[in-house]
């Protein structure tokens, strides 16, 4: 019987060695007694026959058991280069309203999990990057850089340095970032690569983690086709191995939101997708996809410039933006940090989610402010500052979800 490559997610007996593949996480040092007394997990990867996972999910201590999936960039529906800038924040910068936030996300630490970053571009100058690659095809001398320019795009709008007169970060104080590079130079990796880089973002102390990325479930399907299996096995096989993934992505949120307790709260934002086609038929809507749709992540839909072009009101939803997300973000033109130097302009969800990060980030800075910080109170203030005001009348809820989400305006005591 054919052997497959399956993610085991197990809670350890004792505190063992580093983050990742067959090591034990650890509660972080340093964090307070809510992180001491979470379980330490084990994140392990197994050669397995299907028939044996039933008996190994009846053992008391796994969480859970997916064999490893092909994943996938969240690719921009449009991407344009960008010759001249207008000195002064992007669209996307104004209609969150990080321009006029006094907050810049200092001593916050964000992790990107995505296509890596350009470590050399001027928007990072001056940054602690810390930099690992989760991909089939890394090595020690290519540690997380960008061979495809998505990361660093998102990276940019996050956390990036003003670029030729033009603020692109949202929270450009942000000096310590996690650069997980879980997709290649092909936009392609692993749900086990970037289970891998998770655990290992929040070990390290990640407040936010935005990921741009979704389940491959077509390229499964031709996977197992190529394998043998006609059409409707194939289907119904990705069907089963694409639920026991989301279950390990929300395992996975779950030792995320406990790891740290409130003292370092991780939250995990992740982009809606890009597959709803409303430019060609109002009802060709697609809902959220995983990871994003998982329990205990944030999902972040995409809106747009008006026919006014005016970043504080008269916004549209974006037509290929996936339907039924938590919040919603910036995603279509933005302008943003280009690999190898310069900006471009990029559209998607995955644009939308950098900017919802970005905004996380501001308001953990604004409650380790104020020594409010908990991981409920990060989440109540995010969510409690999403709006539907700027959006264009008549915009379907379900379309932008709580609304817009909104920059911290108020300097605390």
């Amino acid at each position: 019987m054919r052997k497959d490559r399956f993610i085991v997610l197990r809670q350890a007996t004792g505190t063992g060695g580093g983050a990742g593949i067959s090591g034990a996480l650890p509660p972080r040092m340093g964090v307070g007694p809510e992180a001491a007394a979470a379980p330490s997990m084990t994140l392990e990867a197994h050669m397995l026959d299907a028939r044996e996972v039933p008996s190994l999910l009846q053992e008391k201590n796994v969480r859970a058991v997916a064999p490893s999936m092909p994943m996938r960039l969240i690719r921009p529906v449009r991407r344009s280069d960008v010759s001249a800038t207008a000195p002064g924040p992007t669209w996307g910068v104004q209609a969150v309203g990080a321009d006029l936030s006094p907050y810049s996300g200092k001593g916050v630490t964000v992790a990107v999990l995505d296509t890596g970053i350009d470590p050399e571009h001027p928007a990072f100058a001056g940054m602690t990057l810390v930099r690992r690659d989760f991909t089939l095809e890394g090595s020690d001398a290519d540690d997380g850089v960008d061979a495809e320019g998505h990361g660093t795009h998102c990276a940019g709008t996050i956390f990036g340095r003003d670029v030729d007169g033009q603020r692109i970060g949202v929270a450009p104080g942000v000096e310590r970032a996690l650069i997980g590079r879980v997709l290649g130079a092909n936009g392609s990796g692993s749900s086990e690569g970037i289970a891998r880089a998770l655990t290992w973002a929040v070990q390290e102390g990640a407040h936010v983690v935005s990921m741009s990325l979704g389940m491959d479930f077509p390229g499964l399907v031709a996977e197992l086709i190529r394998r043998g299996l006609p059409a409707e096995l194939a289907t119904s096989q990705a069907l089963l191995d694409y639920r026991a993934n989301l279950n390990l992505f929300a395992a996975l949120a779950a030792y995320a939101r406990s790891y740290g307790g409130d003292t370092t709260p991780t939250l995990l934002i992740a982009a809606s997708g890009n597959e709803s086609r409303r430019q060609q038929n109002p009802e060709w809507e697609v809902g959220v996809a995983p990871p994003a749709t998982a329990d205990g992540f944030i999902s972040v839909a995409a809106v747009g410039l008006g026919p006014d072009r005016k970043p504080r009101e008269g916004l549209v939803v974006a037509p290929f933006s996936n339907t039924g997300a938590t919040l919603s973000g910036p995603g279509v033109n933005v302008v943003s940090a280009k690999l190898g130097g310069g900006l471009v302009q990029y559209s998607g969800t995955s644009m939308a989610t950098p900017h919802v990060a970005g905004v996380a980030a501001l308001w953990f800075q604004t409650l380790m402010a104020a020594g409010d910080l908990t991981r409920r109170n990060v989440e109540i203030r995010l969510q409690g500052s999403a709006t539907r005001t700027p959006l264009i009348a008549g915009v379907d809820r379900l379309d932008v979800g709580l609304g817009l989400v909104q920059a911290p305006q108020e300097t605390q005591p």
